[in-house]
């Protein structure tokens, strides 16, 4: 908000200053106990924190927080999606002459957070940038707390549908030339990103991404590193390195040089199909819980709860790679006893990688280095527990000594219980430093001199309740209460008065005062020092530290895996390079655990040269859940898990398409038919014969025979042109002629039971197609009121009779009646019911085959007249 230079004071034109400098973030001004916003921003905290807004003399709207409250009010904005600018007094308000001077000491945004209470421990928060070259996409994203850095490139789809998985706290786009909002931003909301902040374009470019990577990691190019100089992704990467060293007021040490991600080397999931499964959060409430991560999370380590979500997020596609975590499994599995104990002291290490990160952009506290100097102590026992499984180990053996250096060290110059804030001193171990033990022996021989000097008054002046005390407005005193206070020797000086008492001052007690209050400042600013040089000993050794953290990740994640193997009685399945997709006694991995032994296992078959299953039955009868969990068991066995079925052999799939549900993209102009249709163009565009993919109703938000078309259609091209393998549930019980046409295609049911009237579910997937839908049975069941349903139950009969037995789609009449619809819809038509009349006239028994003929011409041409 303008507001004329004339009427703002000294303050508020220090505010204004710095609110101009960072346009786009809420700038919390620092006021003695306070941090103050003005204006709009004012309103804007006012909403989201719920605090209260008042206005300052001048009617300019203010808001304030309590300064020790900030990283709670900090976490709420940033939750609402806000950055934040923090400016500090940066000098001691008692010495200053004039105005506070004051800085923007910190920029606080949602994708460059790295404090542990504003995280989730076990999720990755991205930040991310998007580039165009003149061929391809680029992006880039990294996660600030760990330092870890990613890149790719391909085309503009490709791109947006990796971000879409990624789901990034803050996305960067290049502004759009015209002033206009960039098109990247639109297609990127599209798909569910938030946070997307426009920067300079020029931040884009190639030629400032390679300035980058030359200044950040001393190289002349990216290809040591897996990429050409012109490559989007290394535009993309020095968007994200600018906009880093923006935030972090310098430069972020510990991010590591960008690895390629190359998207032929993992199973691609688009976005929706990664919804649609629910693999790290479920459609209706978008919690974790219900989702398949929280299902297969045995974790110990939040490294480790990170590390897992990347890998259900990138499934492999190399055999190779799948059988080495595999053989990593079973070897933890085959040693129950190991495995106990490996996990056991897992859940004792501490976030290393975090903690390093905190300690690169200088935010780590005391307790960060006591946690790392545990963690680090641990790592022999850690070790021991793998010594007898190699594949699981990895590389962690050969961090042993390093692990015992650092731990070593840390133990030195950490004292064993540090408080949370280094200004609350006795931080640093005692030994670490000469000067500073001096110094703290002042302090500790000064209580006892003061012990002593207090007795030596009592007994001198008579005064038996006399005590010294300290506060920081008057130093130290000699306090007597008022029944005694004649007895004060007149060499002492009054200092303060009290309701109670009177304080006085000695010579000795000014003296000491002198060396005991110098000692205790000059003892903190030494100890500060001392950290400080300590964080310098530790940052050298931040990228051993981050190598040591991925080891341990893995351990955990595949101890994990070993663990659930063991609870849910998985299988390792036979994963290869065939199209062979088989699961005996296959259960959905979520569903499973809440169901427990009632859960219905299924088997499913498909050989070398097989395409398409169609699944037809009831609603309720347990066809979704059939075709997810196939899905899932999938998506698992690429991850390098165990799988929850008897025995499975799975050959490797390239792509993973999932089309379920009816919902639509209304913020997107896109009813639900439309997101229907733009879900399978996109399978039906980009499924290879590698590809999997699942159906669950298609072609049901239009008209019947629409719907019917395209399903039929859909389905077809599946089989014949794409020949990937296709699990298709459906109602359209016209497809199920498709197997006697299609080479490779089959049909699968949900089977049921009739009962006095009503259907009990067995859950059970059997060869055949279905014979009915059972909809009115199910309507049933859902309590819909009985003439309801007995109506639809006449209805359906005439429909019968209407559209008799043959599964091909009808055709419409030329003058566009369809009798049949309109006899089930809007009653009988004129026409209809004169002819319906002259036939009921009709004497069947005595009338000639020329008249019958004649009759039924006559009535055609009635008809259609």
């Amino acid at each position: 908000m303008a507001v004329k230079e004339k009427k703002l004071s000294p303050a508020m034109r220090q505010y204004q200053d710095f609110k101009d400098k960072h346009p786009g973030y809420v700038l919390f001004f620092r006021m003695g106990d306070f941090y103050e916003v003005f204006h709009d921003d004012a309103k804007l905290c006012s909403r989201t924190l719920g605090i209260t807004l008042t206005a300052r003399q001048d009617k300019v709207p203010m808001a304030g927080v309590p300064y020790h409250q900030l990283d709670n009010y900090l976490k709420r904005m940033i939750v609402a999606g806000h950055r934040v600018a923090i400016c500090e007094q940066v000098e001691d308000a008692k010495q200053a002459k004039g105005l506070v001077k004051r800085d923007v000491t910190r920029l606080v945004t949602p994708g460059t957070l790295t404090d542990e209470p504003m995280l989730d421990s076990k999720a990755a928060s991205y930040l991310a940038a998007v580039a165009f070259g003149r061929k391809s996409c680029g992006i880039a994203w990294v996660d600030l707390s760990t330092g870890r850095l990613l890149a790719a490139s391909g085309s503009e789809r490709e791109m947006f549908d990796e971000a879409g998985r990624l789901a990034p706290a803050e996305m960067l786009v290049p502004e759009s030339s015209n002033g206009d909002e960039h098109p990247a931003a639109r297609e990127l909301r599209g798909r569910g990103v938030t946070g997307v902040v426009d920067r300079p374009g020029w931040q884009f470019s190639e030629k400032h991404g390679l300035d980058e990577f030359r200044r950040y990691w001393g190289v002349s190019t990216a290809v040591g590193y897996g990429f050409a100089d012109d490559d989007p992704a290394v535009a993309a990467t020095g968007a994200v390195l600018t906009y880093l060293e923006e935030t972090q007021r310098g430069r972020a040490e510990h991010v590591r040089p960008p690895v390629p991600h190359e998207a032929s080397q993992y199973l691609r999931i688009d976005p929706s199909s990664w919804r649609n499964l629910e693999v790290d959060r479920t459609l209706r409430g978008g919690s974790t819980e219900g989702s398949l991560l929280a299902a297969v999370d045995r974790t110990q380590t939040p490294m480790g709860g990170r590390l897992l979500r990347e890998w259900l997020r990138s499934p492999l596609t190399d055999v190779g790679q799948i059988e080495s975590r595999q053989d990593a499994v079973a070897e933890l599995r085959a040693k129950t006893s190991k495995l106990t104990v490996l996990r056991e002291r897992l859940s004792s290490v501490c976030d290393i990688e975090r903690i390093v990160g905190r300690l690169a952009v200088s935010r780590a506290g005391p307790r960060d280095l006591a946690a790392l100097r545990d963690c680090l102590s641990g790592v022999p026992a850690l070790l021991e527990s793998l010594s007898t499984v190699p594949a699981a180990a990895g590389e962690l053996p050969s961090f042993a000594d390093f692990a015992k250096e650092q731990s070593a060290f840390l133990t030195k110059a950490i004292a064993p219980e540090p408080p949370a804030n280094l200004r609350d001193g006795n931080v640093i171990a005692k030994g670490f430093d000469k000067q500073l033990d001096e110094l703290r022996t002042v302090g500790r021989d000064g209580r006892q001199w003061l012990a002593e000097y207090q007795a030596e008054l009592c007994e001198q002046t008579g005064i038996p309740s006399l005590k010294i005390g300290y506060n920081r407005v008057f130093g130290y005193y000699v306090e007597v209460t008022n029944a005694h206070k004649d007895k004060a020797p007149d060499a002492w000086a009054r200092r303060q008065s009290t309701k109670n008492a009177e304080r006085f001052v000695t010579e000795k007690l000014k003296e000491f005062e002198t060396k005991a209050v110098g000692a205790e400042g000059e003892a903190a600013e030494l100890e500060q020092a001392l950290f400080e040089r300590v964080r310098n000993d530790l940052l050298p050794h931040v990228g051993m530290f981050q190598s040591l953290a991925a080891s341990m990740a893995r351990t955990d994640v595949l101890a994990g895996f070993a663990q659930l193997s063991l609870e849910r009685h998985y299988a390792r399945p036979t994963v290869d390079d065939s199209r062979v997709l088989e699961l005996d006694d296959a259960r959905h991995p979520v569903l499973e655990q809440s169901l427990g032994s009632e859960f219905v296992a299924n088997p499913i078959r498909l050989a070398e040269a097989d395409t398409l299953r169609l699944i037809t039955g009831p609603n309720m009868a347990g066809k979704s859940t059939f075709i997810r969990q196939v899905a899932l068991i999938v998506l698992l066995a690429q991850v390098g898990s165990d799988v929850p079925a008897k025995s499975a052999r799975i050959g490797v799939c390239d792509r993973l398409f999932v089309r379920v549900g009816a919902s639509d993209e209304l913020h997107a102009g896109r009813s639900t038919f439309m997101v229907e249709m733009i879900e399978s163009a996109n399978l039906l565009n980009n499924a290879t014969d590698r590809s999997l993919v699942v159906l669950d109703e298609v072609g049901r938000g239009t008209s019947t025979l629409d719907g019917l078309s395209l399903a039929w259609a859909i389905a077809e091209h599946l089989a014949k042109v794409v020949g990937s393998r296709a699990l298709f549930a459906t109602h359209y019980h016209e497809l199920v002629r498709l197997a006697d046409e299609l080479p490779g295609t089959g049909n699968l049911s949900a089977s049921v039971r009739e009962w006095d009237g009503s259907i009990v579910f067995t859950h059970r997937i059997v060869d055949g197609p279905a014979s009915q839908s059972y909809g009115i049975q199910v309507a049933k069941l859902a309590g819909v009121p009985r003439p309801v349903t007995e109506r639809a139950g006449e209805l359906l009969q005439r429909l019968k009779v209407s559209h008799g037995d043959d599964p091909e789609p009808r055709s419409v009449p030329a003058n566009g009646v369809d009798v049949g619809q309109m006899f089930l819809f809007g009653g009988v038509p004129p026409e209809a019911e004169a002819v319906v009349e002259q036939l009921r006239s009709v004497d069947l028994d005595g009338i000639s085959p020329r008249e019958a003929h004649e009759l039924v011409t006559r009535l055609r041409d009635q008809l259609v007249s």
